[in-house]
């Protein structure tokens, strides 16, 4: 049975294939249109997915969409009423637009793929609730969602067992613990539904001297819910602002984008950090004691704070946790097929020991040669372990290596198909990489891999990482070995590599540590500031030529540039 996924219409729009319940390839629109956090009804994600899997559209057996658009449309019309006249006009606008877009989806699957067969809707708390445990390598799962606000939920409880889903618990929109931290990301200069990874960074660098004005902005109750005081914020009434003069009342003056950061905005993020921190744990902690599971769940915008993450990953609550990479509305795409799948028959469930992230597009040497013989470069094809010998050593050498391999990943990590690799032992390669490479703000870290053996030498992480979701201190003695890959605050966002999963980056980790006596690296987004992560050859090449990127290690071969 073939079930495609979609997500579109707000951010992060992305198409997904369920094949008898196992996600056999996703794609996000923008990877594909080169415009970041593209929106749009995903064409080119849905053919990539059809492509691979060797299907017409007319072969699809189920669509599903992510959400219900008639319970949004509810919604918006709802809370149109408290807006002022400018909000509502644009609500006018964007329901007209929403009302379009949804009428004519059947026709657009029907224009782009020919498919005329059933398209069913799925609400988009539980598609995040499906993408998290139908992927996860447990048999039963107590699942928490939590981001801004699907059709009116904005935090849901489920329990996950077999091949079902069920409800325990859901907070409403307005209130919002995505939206607490997108306010607070607007307030501090940053831009909404992308600048909230730079308040997480900069949360470390500051201390939560604002703690009692954040608990008079959140409540957290008995029950383990919370409550936020909305005479602080504005996104009810307007659709320009987010936060109110009440918050800037007791906060101070709001940052504004061109001026610089100050210790009162760092403090500001670190007390923002610490009381979403807090209100997680009373979620989870409440969910335990209602389900009575040792296995956590974890999908929604906001599980992407992998600060938050790794609190709730130390508190002890839970024995086993899962969190869905792509946590993001992207991932809904993979909930909504899912949950199709699985709403469909009642065949068992056979849980995922090893999620697989590398779900898009893989190029092959004909098409890699094509590429960089347009472009008139200078290349070689080496071996498997002669290409990790000699990216090792130059990297060892604090050169900086663009890695093009195999199929692309899904989600908003680069997790070793589409990365930049640094030396994680030079405390300099932090600034060559901001300076030369990503032209990003000094206080966003870079993340380091490590080979999964090594893990707990380096970092007190308790279970692999291999996504990437969790900021572990490093370890005591280990500073002075891994200096780029410490932030401020002495944790570190790492993935492990194992030989089982990605045995081309694991070897060119061994070869790294033959030469520095460590095992790990720097790895980061094969993109620059502003464009989402490489997709093509193309797109690999661009990046190489546009940046000061010094080597790019593309499949079978290793491009030196020439000028």
């Amino acid at each position: 049975m073939n079930v495609l996924g979609i997500s579109c219409y707000y951010h992060d729009a992305a198409a997904a294939l369920v094949r008898d319940g196992v996600v056999i390839a996703a794609g996000e629109e923008e990877r594909f249109t080169r415009r970041k956090h593209d929106r749009s009804f995903p064409a080119n994600a849905i053919r990539f997915c059809l492509e691979f899997g060797g299907l017409q559209g007319s072969d699809l057996d189920l669509v599903v969409f992510y959400e219900k658009p008639l319970r949004k449309l509810q919604r918006g019309l709802q809370m149109a009423a408290p807006l002022d006249a400018r909000s509502r006009e644009t609500v006018s606008r964007h329901i007209r637009h929403h009302v379009h877009q949804m009428a004519t989806l059947p026709q657009l699957l029907a224009d782009t793929i020919s498919y005329r067969g059933e398209l069913q809707y799925c609400e988009h708390h539980l598609s995040h609730a499906a993408s998290c445990f139908y992927a996860s390598p447990f048999h039963e799962a107590a699942i928490l969602t939590i981001d801004g606000v699907g059709e009116w939920v904005t935090t849901g409880q489920f329990l996950g067992s077999g091949n079902r889903i069920e409800s325990v618990r859901e907070i409403h929109y307005p209130q919002s613990l995505g939206m607490f931290y997108a306010a607070l990301t607007a307030y501090l200069g940053f831009e909404v539904n992308e600048g909230e990874y730079k308040v997480m960074g900069l949360a470390s660098y500051g201390k939560p001297t604002f703690a009692a004005e954040m608990a008079r902005l959140i409540e957290l109750n008995e029950d383990g819910s919370f409550r936020l005081d909305l005479s602080y914020f504005d996104y009810v009434h307007s659709l320009d602002r987010m936060f109110s003069s009440k918050l800037v009342e007791l906060l101070g003056p709001p940052r504004l984008p061109t001026e610089p950061v100050e210790r009162r905005h760092m403090d500001i993020a670190a007390s923002a950090q610490k009381r979403v921190e807090e209100t997680l744990i009373c979620l989870v902690h409440s969910l335990r004691d209602v389900s009575r599971s040792r296995n956590l769940c974890m999908a929604g915008g906001v599980s992407h704070n992998v600060v938050a993450n790794s609190t709730i990953q130390q508190s002890g609550l839970f024995d086993g946790i899962f969190i869905q990479p792509a946590s993001g509305d992207n991932g809904a795409a993979v909930g909504a097929a899912l949950e199709g799948y699985w709403r469909s028959g009642d065949s068992p469930r056979a849980p995922h020991l090893d999620y697989n992230t590398c779900l898009g597009p893989a190029f092959d040497e004909v098409a890699i040669v094509k590429v960089l013989k347009s472009r008139r470069l200078s290349f070689r094809k080496l071996g498997a372990n002669e290409l990790c010998r000699e990216v090792a050593n130059l990297v060892h050498h604090d050169l900086v290596v663009g890695w093009f391999q195999g199929r692309m990943e899904f989600g908003p990590r680069a997790l070793g198909q589409r990365s930049i690799l640094g030396n994680a032992c030079n405390p300099a390669t932090k600034d060559t990489l901001n300076m030369r490479v990503k032209l990003r703000e000094e206080f966003r870290p870079f993340a380091p891999i490590v080979i999964e053996e090594a893990m707990q030498i380096y970092f007190d992480q308790p279970a692999p990482s291999p996504y990437m979701l969790y900021a572990p201190r490093v370890r005591s003695g280990m500073e002075a070995r891994v200096p780029a890959a410490i932030h401020v605050d002495g944790t570190s966002r790492v993935q492990t590599v194992s030989s089982r999963h990605n045995p081309l980056l694991h070897r060119l980790l061994k070869e790294f540590e033959a030469l520095s006596g460590v095992p790990v690296m720097i790895n980061t987004s094969f993109n620059v500031k502003g464009e989402p992560i490489v997709c093509t050859p193309e797109d690999a090449v661009k990046c190489f030529l546009r940046t000061d990127i010094d080597y790019l290690a593309i499949g079978d071969f290793l491009v030196e540039k020439s000028f």
